[in-house]
């Protein structure tokens, strides 16, 4: 199972990072406030063709935008978002959208993955791009030609500076999971879909059991019934400091067949922001890799996807790179993602339905985000899944788990 490695031990170094957050709306705040960041108030109200939220971060003359958008008209097959950009801001690169610029004038076109939105549904794009005197947030959005003045916006928080420009992130190679499975965990179609509703105790029971590998020390697992996001049940971690002191839930399910992508998701909640020192929260055996471990945890204090076999990091642990990753919010439940490829090198990870641009591999290397993952260009297999808590340093932690699910199928938030 999982292994320590010197250089997972002995070769990482915090350090100061500037995050380029992108999140929907309905995490913004709790994101930004933790990033020391003001909200911007928001304008408008009424019925028009959309709702948009517009969050961006900048530094001197760049900018990154993570813009969402609701659809408050008829479905549609096919959309376009305009806008104009009042003081000459210029558009450098989109992912989830085609965007171009013509003078002022800004238009955002759907991919053939994401264009169908349904009445009241969403969807959501990213870009970047430069600006020298202002940055100001546009204020007169069209969707698909019909103003979108009469519904509302939320503005860009007070922006931070950075040191570093961001880089172009690649077009998604997967689509962001539909929000089509609602209700409960919304998971029935998958191999693993447990809400941990089943246990009857506060030991791990049927579907799960506790994986200690290599070593076994302070960390414990156990079904918690004061805390949890859906039911009356959680998985709660209590993960320490130290290698050995690590523990996980183990599925018994079989996942081996599940692809050829494979969909996770969970919902989880932590108590301590995400340390410098390497930590794994997340881990999966990779049978095209000799079952070394896939672990998707964090380092630097952002989520980042780790490869047991080399200590191959996404994004790269560069302070560039870190930016284009996100912090993992605390005291809060967050809902993860992913899409791993097992036929090619392409996955993907979202937070709270926002894809993070540093983990995104696309099969193309790209400096500080998957040029130093993609050393490797065999596909992984995933046939395992661990939840839990393991700190190669320092990092000790509380967590819990909640509507857990793994299949074939985009699974939604």
């Amino acid at each position: 199972m999982v292994r320590s490695d010197a250089s997972a031990r002995g070769g990482r170094r915090g350090r100061e990072v500037v995050f380029a957050v992108c999140t929907v709306l309905a995490v913004a705040l709790g994101l930004l406030t933790g990033l020391g960041q003001r909200p911007a108030p928001a304008w408008g109200a009424g019925g028009g063709a959309c709702q948009v939220s517009w969050t961006g971060n900048q530094w001197t003359g760049g900018f990154t935008a993570q813009v969402s958008i609701i659809n408050s008209g008829a479905a549609v097959s096919s959309w376009t978002l305009t806008w104009t950009f009042a003081a000459g801001q210029q558009v450098t690169s989109g992912w989830n959208a085609q965007v171009s610029q013509s003078g002022t004038a800004v238009t955002a076109s759907s991919l053939s993955y994401n264009g169908s939105v349904a009445a009241g549904g969403s969807v959501a794009f990213g870009l970047q791009g430069t600006w020298s005197g202002g940055n100001p947030t546009p204020t007169d959005f069209a969707f698909n030609g019909a103003s979108c003045q009469g519904g509302s916006a939320t503005a860009s928080p007070t922006p931070s500076p950075s040191p570093t420009p961001s880089p172009t992130p690649s077009p998604s190679p997967t689509p962001s999971p539909s929000a089509s499975s609602g209700g409960g965990s919304g998971c029935s179609a998958a191999v693993v879909c447990s809400g941990f509703e089943d246990q009857s105790g506060s030991s791990l029971g049927g579907d799960w059991t506790v994986a200690a590998p290599d070593c076994s020390g302070a960390g414990t697992v156990t079904v918690d019934t004061a805390v949890a996001h859906g039911g009356s049940r959680s998985l709660r971690i209590d993960g320490r400091a130290g290698y050995c002191n690590h523990v996980f839930a183990a599925t018994t399910k079989n996942v081996s067949a599940v692809g050829p992508v494979v969909y996770g998701r969970y919902w989880v909640r932590h108590t301590t922001a995400l340390p410098a020192d390497h930590i794994a929260m997340v881990t999966m055996e990779d049978a095209a890799n000799g079952n070394k471990h896939l672990r998707l945890g964090g380092q630097n204090g952002a989520l980042q996807w780790n490869r047991e076999s080399d200590d191959a990091t996404l994004p790269a642990q560069s302070p560039v790179g870190v930016a284009q990753s996100v912090p993992l919010p605390v005291n809060q439940w967050s809902c993860v993602r992913f899409a791993v490829d097992t036929t090619r090198q392409s996955m993907d990870t979202w937070l709270n339905d926002q894809q993070v641009p540093g983990l995104h591999d696309d099969g193309v290397p790209t400096a500080d985000i998957d040029q130093q993952w993609l050393t490797r260009t065999t596909a992984p297999r995933p046939t395992t899944l661990d939840l839990g808590w393991e700190s190669y340093g320092n990092g000790a932690d509380t967590l819990w788990y909640d509507d857990v699910a793994l299949g074939s199928a985009p699974i939604a938030c």
